[in-house]
């Protein structure tokens, strides 16, 4: 395997271990020298660039946002100096734990930093996730200072019932009202503005204390599909060590980061895929730019903004695709029959192993420089995680935008990249790559999936081990025996080795379930079949073992939906085109047409459809932040759809 190199044999029923063939005489990546935690990185990209742009905003007037603006690497220190000398005062010391809420903007990250400089567990709540997990993450964590972005006040100050036997500061990212200053008073808080608390540490240099690399950095609370949040324990080791990883992946491309690099931010911050590159841009002297935290003003934010490198979870690589290939489909029939040629033409020199900007360079200036234009123009890498990205969709991601396309894998018990596909290498899509050499990789056999580790295609539980995973989960000892045996941290994902080194994440342990006739069904591989389809927005796949057969409940695509009823003198509004009889006879049918396509068993086919007009959503608990399935809370909501279905279809 080209990008491997065996690190270990086979054992049991696991398979021989890899690392990235980067790793085999050097050995695995480690920390950079002199380097002990995140604090010290921040320090030196301070002493280094002091004077370049770090932190962007764009100011509103009027309603109108203006060009961005920005604070210095220099300038933000010596505010997070004075934050820091804040939470001092107040009385937190190393290795307490502060959280933080809200959206992405620059007071997280200088609050971030502050924890940081004094070696205090920073704690992210999610900015989507509600009362219920914010009130527990406060009192899991015992949470002794939280900052909080202005309009989520209201919400922390709900929990504080709970939350205040551990909570005693609040601090606002921008202004506090009296009514506020009231309520926490009542609870036996102290609450301050930004401004207020950034005073409150005086003029005094504070002291900072020695830090670790095995000192814990954040604890980040994965969503989780069923129970309460986890707390997963992120070293500044394993965070350094991620970062080095980072920057070995894109220098394997003939690419770095550097000082002119601009990064948009509106991934949530409370996820450790976009904490990570941040870390990484501010390591380089690079900006960062913030969204304006609206999804329809994002692409221009972008326009704004003209970042280098964007990080994208598939649903928002998907809207691009989506829109892009409409208003191509919209076009004159000169314009879509010049691109239609320009793609093939380009993708099929990708192909052969020529690289994006040499495969055509002719229809790169004449036609795809125009897609490259509507992300800013500057985009050379674009990166993919959080989920799988269509096949479809990225090969036309890597065709048209004249950038690096790479897909990534990980968890936040790996802390973010753990597998990273190469760009140029185009046998490459539709896998995550090889691992990044910071780690080793073994699959471990599923039998009850029919998975076989040790078969001439290995598929099998993706294994990972190396000095760059997480501490444990926070509290819960017995939940890190569980995933964590000899040093070998079990994904619970399912893949499969190309003949390359590439992994191919093929299913998910434990999304099977067995129909009445006994056939055993992989559901996350089945959605992500049919999800490809222009039609589906989003699908939820559901069977179970009382049943012989499959059936879906799906969030149509608007504008497929309304040209297909266009077409086919069916009128009404979205819900009445989901509830109408001849749209889901055209859902089944493009289903079947896909499923035979796929060369799918007759048990796979999809027999019956619910469609529902409102997206899969957290307020209504159906999703978790990272947009997974909440499946048992699915079930729960559609279970009416689903037994008219099962009846009706009898």
């Amino acid at each position: 395997m080209k990008f491997l190199v065996e690190s270990g044999g086979a054992e049991g029923n696991a398979g021989p271990s890899y690392r990235n063939v980067l790793a085999k005489d050097a050995g695995l990546l480690q920390t950079p020298p002199g380097v002990d935690c995140l604090w010290d990185l921040f320090c030196a990209s301070v002493e280094k660039y002091p004077s370049n742009p770090m932190l962007g905003r764009r100011p509103v007037v009027d309603g109108k946002a203006g060009d961005y603006a920005w604070m210095t690497y220099r300038e933000v220190c010596d505010v997070v100096i004075k934050l820091a000398a804040s939470m001092s005062k107040s009385g937190v010391r190393q290795g307490e734990r502060v959280g933080i809420y809200g959206a992405n903007c620059p007071e997280w990250i200088i609050s971030m930093e502050a924890c940081n400089a004094l070696g205090v567990c920073c704690v992210p709540l999610y900015d989507t996730l509600g009362a219920n997990a914010v009130e527990f993450i406060t009192c899991h964590a015992e949470l002794l200072i939280a900052f909080v972005e202005e309009k989520k006040i209201g919400e922390l100050l709900k929990t504080c019932h709970a939350t205040s036997k551990y909570l005693k500061t609040i601090v606002s990212f921008g202004a506090v009202t009296n009514d506020q200053k009231e309520e926490a008073k009542n609870h036996g808080l102290s609450i301050f503005s930004w401004e207020e608390f950034l005073v409150m540490g005086g003029d005094e240099p504070v002291d900072l204390p020695e830090k670790k690399k095995s000192d814990i950095c954040t604890i980040m609370y994965t969503s989780g599909t069923t129970g309460d949040p986890k707390g997963v324990m992120i070293s500044n080791e394993s965070l350094l060590i991620n970062l080095a990883g980072a920057d070995s992946v894109v220098q394997s491309i003939g690419e770095a980061f550097n000082q002119d690099d601009v990064y948009l931010s509106y991934l949530p911050l409370a996820h450790v895929f976009d904490r990570m590159f941040e870390e990484v841009f501010i390591s380089h002297g690079s900006r960062i730019g913030f969204w304006r935290g609206d999804v329809k003003l994002l692409v221009d934010d972008i326009a704004a903004l003209r970042p280098t490198v964007f990080c994208a979870v598939p649903r928002v690589l998907d809207r691009i695709y989506s829109g892009l290939t409409t208003k191509i489909s919209a076009g004159g029939i000169l314009k879509k029959t010049l691109f239609n040629l320009g793609y093939k033409m380009k993708l099929d020199s990708m192909k052969k192993g020529i690289k994006h900007e040499k495969a055509s360079p002719f229809f790169d200036k004449l036609i795809f420089s125009k897609v490259k234009e509507r992300l800013g123009g500057k985009i050379r890498i674009i990166v993919s995680g959080g989920a799988p990205l269509a096949v479809a969709v990225e090969e036309f991601l890597r065709v048209v935008t004249c950038a690096h396309v790479v897909q990534g894998y990980g968890l936040t018990e790996t802390c973010a990249g753990s597998f990273a596909a190469i760009p140029n290498e185009f046998s490459m899509v539709g896998t995550v790559g090889p691992p990044v050499p910071h780690m080793d990789v073994r699959l471990e056999s599923v039998s009850e999936m029919g998975y076989d580790a040790l078969a001439s295609i290995p598929r099998g539980e993706v294994c990972v081990k190396g000095s760059v995973l997480f501490s444990g989960y926070y509290k819960r000892e017995d939940l890190t025996r569980e995933v964590l045996t000899d040093g070998w941290f079990h994904t619970g994902d399912v893949g499969e080795w190309q003949t390359n080194g590439a992994l191919k994440i093929i299913d998910r342990k434990k999304n099977i379930f067995k129909l009445s006739q006994g056939e055993y069904v992989a559901v996350e591989n089945l959605e992500n079949i049919y999800g490809v389809l222009p039609e589906i927005d989003s699908i939820w796949v559901y069977g179970n073992s009382f049943e012989s057969f499959l059936i879906a409940v799906i969030n149509p695509n608007q504008q497929a939906l309304e040209n297909w009823a266009g077409q086919n003198g069916i009128a009404g509004s979205l819900a009445e085109l989901c509830e109408n009889a001849k749209t889901k006879e055209h859902f089944i049918a493009e289903l079947a047409k896909a499923a035979k396509e796929k060369k799918l068993k007759g048990f796979e086919f999809i027999k019956a459809v619910h469609l529902d007009a409102v997206p899969f959503d957290m307020e209504r608990n159906l999703i978790t932040p990272t947009y997974k399935k909440k499946r048992p809370q699915m079930l729960q909501y559609y279970q009416g759809a689903i037994d008219a279905l099962y009846k009706s279809s009898k």
